[in-house]
């Protein structure tokens, strides 16, 4: 089983997009997909439970069929830090948590198990300092950067690539996600990266027409360094 976990450089920077497209690209190629949330905040409560809109998203691009707890184990209704929703419910998250989630997904055996992250890499998940980032550390697993092609982004991505490496993990793969048409100095700020992030740059997904709904994008052009990364 080969697991990645995709990590934004801020939150609605895309992570939930680039998962999809990644998942559909794994699946033409390689088929036995599977992608989780393990947290999520900002869901419906509907007749079967909360429901988050990315982690179904995932679950339908998945080509291995698990239950919704499965996708998506630790869900808060609020959109706010997990951590805050936690404390409104009187709920913990912990380290094992986390773990029983990846276990769980593990069972089903998937040759490639995509895990969305929440909000940026430092996401907090209690007040006894446990991040989202210790669990990948912990799990030792490989990650992917989305970027989010806007002002501010080489701080944000430079920065996160820094942590994930201080992490002592392996980024091994950033994706520019192009969130308007006409981002000043564009192709500057692409080469910046370039040159900064050591790891390459494996997609871009295009802007698509005005529409920031992660149903309607469904474009992502793949260099060659994705099959590198993925096999």
């Amino acid at each position: 089983m080969h697991t990645f976990f995709v990590a934004g450089t801020d939150t609605d920077v895309g992570k939930t997009i680039v998962s999809k497209l990644i998942i559909r690209q794994l699946n033409a190629k390689f088929g036995a997909t599977l992608g989780i949330k393990p947290v999520s905040a900002g869901c419906e409560l509907t007749p079967e439970g909360l429901r988050n809109e990315d982690a179904l998203i995932l679950q339908n691009e998945s080509a291995i069929k698990v239950p919704y707890e499965v996708i998506n184990p630790i869900a808060f209704e609020p959109a706010i830090a997990p951590h805050i929703a936690a404390q409104l419910v009187n709920k913990g998250i912990t380290l094992d948590d986390l773990q029983k989630c990846l276990a769980r997904a593990s069972t089903y055996e998937p040759k490639y198990l995509l895990i969305e992250g929440a909000g940026g890499w430092r996401l907090p998940l209690n007040n006894e300092g446990l991040f989202l980032s210790d669990f990948v550390k912990d799990s030792k697993i490989k990650v992917i950067l989305v970027v989010g092609m806007k002002l501010g982004c080489l701080n944000h991505a430079i920065l996160s690539y820094q942590a994930i490496l201080e992490d002592g993990l392996e980024c091994v793969g950033w994706v520019a996600n192009h969130l308007s048409a006409d981002m000043p100095y564009l192709q500057e700020n692409k080469e910046t990266l370039l040159k900064t992030l050591g790891c390459p740059l494996i997609a871009e997904v295009p802007y698509q027409g005005g529409t920031n709904s992660t149903d309607d994008i469904s474009t992502m052009h793949v260099n060659a360094s994705f099959l590198q990364v993925f096999s």
